[in-house]
């Protein structure tokens, strides 16, 4: 669901750009002050941080065929970063994946950022957590149950409004070639079966984490807390990220995904499936802030659709990709606890 810079207008982009801006400002400021409350460091969440964020990074990269469809997807990875690190932490770790992703392999457009991050991570990390995770958490349930049912409602609801966001700033963005109706009665469906694989991907994980490590899971009560092994649990998600980045991912579905597929259709799957039959060379709008916005990501990618620029065609690529990138976003999410203990010490002393 990765929007491209020709289906955003710079008015609307810059928009997206201040709101998304406005929540990642708005969660630094509740990490500290939950950390304050709790008295708990925030690099004590280093290795969950690190290898749940280089984790959804490789699994963006599996696109699953949706049968029948022609179509594809991957998952967004919200839902389950917020079920271990809380929506805060979460959001933060969702934008250093679509960060790297956008600068480093030309995934989704550099002036659409804003946008992505918004559809992508707003939704799964707050509405996902607020609204239907933690209020499912708090029944007396069975926590498997919980969990399965929280993570299916969530993923298929939010991925539903993420969505409908696509469409809804397309059509704020004046591309006319996007009748509103009919992006939608396309965009909806496939996102909904979409949804729910991720559901039972995302489902699958905090079973296995609630199996091994349950205090790591976000409104599991203390009393269910049994043994606890974070070493295994780390270890087991680590080696997860290296078979899905730089193997897996030589597996994933060429069809289109959500997006591309209701953009340009998949001829290739059915003549007849041209849905708004759009030219993957030349659509959307264009903007002398769009062409700036692509010189940049031009010059940073430098494995642009997880390929060998020299050698697209070369699996190899995306081995590379798999695990180089998996290894930068889990660096920077290091770095982003590093620096929080940091400017705590640094705010302790000063005081």
């Amino acid at each position: 669901m990765h929007m491209a810079d020709a289906l955003l207008s710079p008015a609307v982009a810059g928009t997206m750009y201040v709101a998304s801006t406005a929540v990642a400002g708005l969660s630094v400021y509740k990490l500290k002050k939950e950390e304050k409350l709790t008295n708990e460091p925030t690099f004590k969440r280093l290795p969950t941080m690190a290898v749940m964020s280089a984790l959804v990074f490789a699994g963006q990269m599996i696109n699953y065929t949706i049968p029948g469809t022609g179509s594809s997807g991957h998952i967004c990875g919200g839902m389950l970063l917020t079920a271990l690190l809380g929506p805060y932490a979460g959001f933060l770790s969702m934008i250093t994946v679509l960060l790297i992703q956008c600068l480093f392999f030309a995934d989704g457009g550099l002036m659409a950022l804003g946008s992505n991050i918004w559809n992508m991570a707003f939704y799964g990390c707050f509405v996902g957590y607020f609204l239907i995770y933690r209020p499912i958490m708090k029944t007396k349930m069975n926590t498997k149950v919980k969990l399965i049912l929280a993570s299916i409602l969530g993923c298929v609801i939010t991925l539903q409004m993420g969505a409908f966001s696509v469409v809804l700033e397309t059509s704020l963005s004046g591309i006319t070639e996007l009748p509103f109706k009919s992006f939608v009665m396309l965009m909806q469906p496939i996102h909904l079966a979409i949804g729910l694989v991720e559901g039972l991907a995302t489902s699958a994980v905090l079973v296995f984490v609630h199996s091994t490590s349950p205090d790591l899971i976000k409104g599991v009560e203390k009393e269910e807390n049994k043994k606890s092994s974070l070493k295994v649990t780390i270890a087991v998600l680590l080696a997860c990220v290296v078979v899905i980045g730089g193997g897996f991912s030589l597996l994933a579905s060429g069809n289109p995904d959500g997006l591309e597929w209701a953009l340009f259709g998949n001829t290739e799957y059915s003549e007849s499936r041209t849905n708004m039959g759009l030219d993957e060379e030349d659509y959307g709008t264009s903007s002398s802030v769009a062409e700036k916005a692509e010189s940049i990501q031009e010059k940073t990618s430098f494995l642009p659709d997880y390929a060998f620029s020299s050698d697209s065609e070369n699996p190899l690529g995306t081995t590379v990709s798999g695990v180089v990138g998996s290894a930068i976003v889990a660096v920077i999410a290091i770095g982003i606890c590093f620096a929080g203990g940091f400017f705590r010490k640094k705010n302790k002393k000063t005081t």
